[in-house]
Formats: structure tokens, sequence, C-alpha cells
């Protein structure tokens, strides 16, 4: 056996150990997973502890998003119906894994952030705990062709903030660069909401490309793409129901995880007080509590 592997597999009897020694995180958490936190984490193991605290404290936190997670609902159906939630295929040479995230529909009255959000993070739970293989980073591409400036009134800020910390601090990924394509002229309007939530490490990640720019192939090769966009990776369609079919697979899973992976407060110990409490106490609920530019 490897030595890499060995090393791991020490980690994984230290991590385990961790987990059946703190009361209020759940215990039952799948080995691929406890993986992928060890190595996002730099292989430091006190850094994937803080970040496994905080990964299930958000989420308890956010009942909105991660509770009554059903894919045959009408409101997820929904969803993968108006958007297109991809991960591509093929990987970069580095092997980054990229995934390309639109709006397919331009009624935005068919649109629900809050819905958006819990399905794309169903999305990432399929593939958090159920590949085996780690991407040695990640790379979101999102589309703005069907965003107009109705959408910043379909925002939730307070959804957007858990959104915003959840996906920067806590999932175990390796966030290599960050996209923007077809943004239009007032594209800067939509991210002055982002931007109180962006960490600064992150910010600098973002391009933005302008409508019918090929800049983005300055990053990512053309032929990782749909057809739909110059590439060869199969059409949307293809790729979209392929990810339907396993997120729909694993209802059971989702169905019953709202109870499995849930934090008793009541049980965190004194010598376990993390910021991951602070963190998520300090959400803002209005658009008065954030100075937008």
């Amino acid at each position: 056996m490897p030595d890499q592997e060995v090393e791991w597999n020490q980690e994984l009897v230290s991590l385990k150990d961790w987990l059946s020694n703190q009361p209020h995180l759940p215990h039952d958490v799948e080995d691929v997973l406890l993986r992928r936190f060890y190595i996002s984490c730099g292989q430091k193991l006190e850094r994937a502890k803080r970040t496994i605290d905080l990964f299930f404290t958000i989420r308890s936190s956010a009942p909105e998003l991660f509770c009554k997670r059903d894919p045959c609902s009408p409101e997820i159906r929904r969803i993968f119906e108006i958007c297109d939630l991809i991960p591509l295929p093929n990987k970069t040479k580095e092997n980054y894994k990229v995934f390309v995230y639109r709006l397919n529909n331009p009624n935005l009255d068919l649109f629900n952030f809050v819905d958006a959000v819990k399905t794309f993070f169903m999305l990432i739970d399929t593939r958090l705990t159920e590949e085996d293989e780690i991407p040695s980073g990640e790379i979101p591409i999102f589309d703005a062709h069907n965003i107009t400036l109705r959408f910043i009134g379909k925002i939730n800020l307070s959804v957007l903030r858990k959104y915003m910390m959840y996906t920067q601090e806590a999932i175990p990924v390796r966030l290599k660069q960050v996209h923007v394509i077809n943004a239009p002229a007032y594209i800067g309007r939509i991210f002055a909401l982002c931007k109180p939530f962006l960490k600064s490490e992150v910010a600098k990640l973002i391009k933005f490309h302008e409508p019918n720019s090929e800049t983005i192939h300055k990053d990512i090769p053309k032929e990782l793409f749909p057809f739909e966009y110059g590439g060869q990776a199969g059409t949307i369609d293809q790729i979209k129901r392929y990810w339907i079919k396993r997120v729909e697979a694993k209802r059971d899973w989702f169905l019953k995880n709202d109870a499995r992976w849930a934090v008793n407060e009541k049980l965190r110990s004194m010598d376990c007080q993390s910021d991951a409490v602070k963190k998520v106490q300090e959400l803002p609920t209005s658009f008065r509590s954030l100075a937008l530019d």
C-alpha cells in the first residue's frame, strides 16, 4: 500500500475518533466526505476539524436550504427545468473540475432563489458523498445571459450570505477560478450584492467575460464545454439529465438526512466554541444591514 494511502487511513481514524467525541456533531459521515475535508484543507487535521464543524453548523442554521429536500418535489423539479446546473464530464489538464450554471428561461416569475440554492446544494451533496476521485481544484462558470436587473428583487439576502459563507469556507473543495460569462453591462450592480460577503482571496479569482467573447478559453479549453458553447462534451440536456437522475436516485438519502446531519448546539462543549457559531449568528437579514456600492 502506498505511503500516502497509509497516511490517509491513519488520518481517517483520527477524524472519526474526533467526531465520535463531539456530541454536538453528526457521527454518520461518509469516508469519502471526510477524505475531501482532509485533502481540501491542505492535509492539516486541525483545519479539517474546524471546517467540518463549520460545514455542519451552517447547514443546521439553514433549514430552508438543507431540510425537506425531495428531488421529486414540484419545487425542485421546476428548478431543474428552468436552470442548467451541470458538472462537465472532463477535467482540465490541471485536473480541475469545471461546472456551468445558467438560467435557461428568461421568465424570472418562475424562479425562486431559495429553491435554486437548495437544488444547487443537493447537486453538490451528490458529488461530495459519491465521487471517490477528488479533483485538484474546481472552477464554476456562471452564464449571465438571461439575468436582468429584475434578478436583484429575487435575491434573499440572508440566504445569499449563508450561500456565500458555506461555499467559500465550509464546502471541502479547492476553488481555483470563478468565471461569469455573457456578463451584461449592469453586472456590477448585481455583483454589488455579493461583494460584502466575498473573501478577498476569492474575489481575486473572479473574471467577467462580455457577451459573445472567447476570452474564457484562455483559461478553459473550448472542447470541455457542451455543444451549445462550441465544445465537444455532449449536449447540455444530455449532461443535465445524467445529473438529475443521480440526484433523484439519492432521494432516500436526502429525505433521511434532515435529522441525520443536524447539529445539536445544546450538546456543544465549552472547549468546542469555535467561530462557527459566531459566524452564523452574524447573518444580516435585510438590505439596510448592507452597504451596497
